[in-house]
């Protein structure tokens, strides 16, 4: 048997002595002569020893210690097994004390990390309800890169930390989602909305009445203004042909109105004056067959006027609209009497009298409901667009008028 501090040859085999426990081993054989065997496994623990160096060099120059601490187990642990004649022992221990260092900044960093993801986690907390979808995507997006470039924290804290930051992501995107599904959703009413007005104006385009259709058209593009969002790429194909009609039925209302011969506003006065007394002298008593046509017939001679009014005039013009709508109102109250009441024409004067009066109490109550909720909904739905309130303070004041016309006739009706 040949001796070596770390080994020995018996029998043509070269053995390791055992060390950390473990037995004697064989870890090759002689092959040309016993010295040069020696040598060949000598140097092959300098190799191993070299790579150890190696390791503890990259580790002493890197930042990022704590990557080095699986490569240092693994090269610890394959010393075990390594062929080579050399002092492992000393190699392994040397391995040791850089592992316990590693060990010791990995959980110091794990402590750091801790703290930064607690931090992350506080300010992601801040923003989860944030409704400001653009500006606070960019800022989670800059807390997600932070908490993935951020290291792992102590093993039995990692899954819990990192739901709590789930969680918190899940809420706003959660959040997100929901107002952009109900934009969409809403954004397909208010295509129906832009859809319906198209329509309205084929339809006005297509009047033979010029300037009714152009009265719709006004009507119209003001509602257009004030309805919902959609998404430009479905609006512009029905704005397109909107926009068409509405300028051909300007253009027709503008030629009709040069053909309309001038009048004085002096004429244009007396006319009103004349028509509004004839109205307010039908409305008077009761309505029969012979008023309703005259005044269908003054309504007709009206709209033959220019749409531009004098200011002198605007007393009259609301005396002429009020009382068109008295004798309009009559008309439809007897005729809805006579389908309503069974031998309604046949019952005394009294008795006619009383049932009108009672018919036309729930219809003044029915209108003053409506006159409320229209009124409700303008404060509800106030907006900055003038032309919006505009449009909303003439619908309420066509209700008010339909209540004041009822009252009229009520008045009439119980001094009887």
């Amino acid at each position: 048997m040949t001796e070596h501090p770390f080994g020995y040859i018996i029998e043509g085999k070269i053995y390791l002595k055992g060390f950390l426990g473990q037995e004697d081993r064989v870890i090759g054989e002689v092959k040309e002569d016993e010295a040069s065997t020696f040598r060949y496994f000598e140097d092959r623990f300098e190799a191993v020893k070299q790579k150890v160096e190696k390791l503890k060099s990259d580790i002493e120059e890197n930042q990022n210690k704590g990557s080095f601490l699986m490569k240092l187990i693994h090269l610890k642990s394959s010393l075990l097994t390594f062929d080579g004649l050399g002092d492992f022992p000393a190699l392994i221990k040397e391995l040791e004390g850089q592992e316990a260092i590693l060990e010791e900044i990995i959980q110091s960093n794990r402590h750091k990390n801790l703290e930064i993801k607690k931090e992350l986690l506080e300010e992601a907390e801040t923003y989860k309800e944030s409704t400001d979808w653009k500006e606070t995507s960019e800022i989670f997006k800059e807390l997600k890169l932070k908490w993935l470039k951020t290291g792992p924290v102590e093993k039995e804290l990692e899954e819990e930390i990192n739901e709590k930051f789930q969680d918190i992501l899940d809420v706003f995107y959660g959040n997100r989602k929901n107002y952009f599904d109900g934009l969409a959703l809403q954004a397909e009413q208010n295509i129906k909305v832009y859809e319906n007005l198209l329509e309205q104006a084929r339809e006005a385009h297509d009047m033979a009445d010029v300037k009714t259709a152009f009265e719709i058209s006004k009507k119209i593009q003001k509602e257009w203004k004030v309805s919902g969002r959609v998404p430009a790429s479905k609006r512009q194909p029905i704005w397109d042909e909107f926009s068409k009609l509405n300028n051909r039925i300007f253009s027709k209302f503008k030629r009709m109105s040069q053909s309309i011969p001038t009048i004085s506003p002096g004429l244009m006065i007396k006319k009103i004056d004349k028509w509004s007394e004839e109205m307010r002298q039908m409305s008077k008593g009761e309505v029969d067959e012979y008023k309703v046509n005259h005044a269908k017939k003054l309504q007709a001679e009206w709209k033959k006027l220019p749409p531009k009014k004098p200011r002198n005039a605007q007393q009259s013009i609301g005396t002429f609209v009020f009382f068109s709508e008295i004798i309009f109102e009559k008309s439809f109250l007897d005729n809805l009497c006579h389908s309503k009441y069974e031998g309604f024409a046949e019952k005394t004067d009294s008795e006619q009298n009383t049932l009108k009066v009672n018919l036309l109490k729930d219809l003044i109550a029915r209108d003053q409901r409506e006159l409320i909720t229209v009124t409700e909904n303008a404060e509800n739905f106030r907006s900055q667009e003038g032309e919006f309130d505009h449009i909303m303070r003439k619908k309420i004041g066509a209700h008010k008028r339909k209540v004041d016309v009822k009252n009229s006739i009520l008045k009439e009706l119980t001094n009887n």
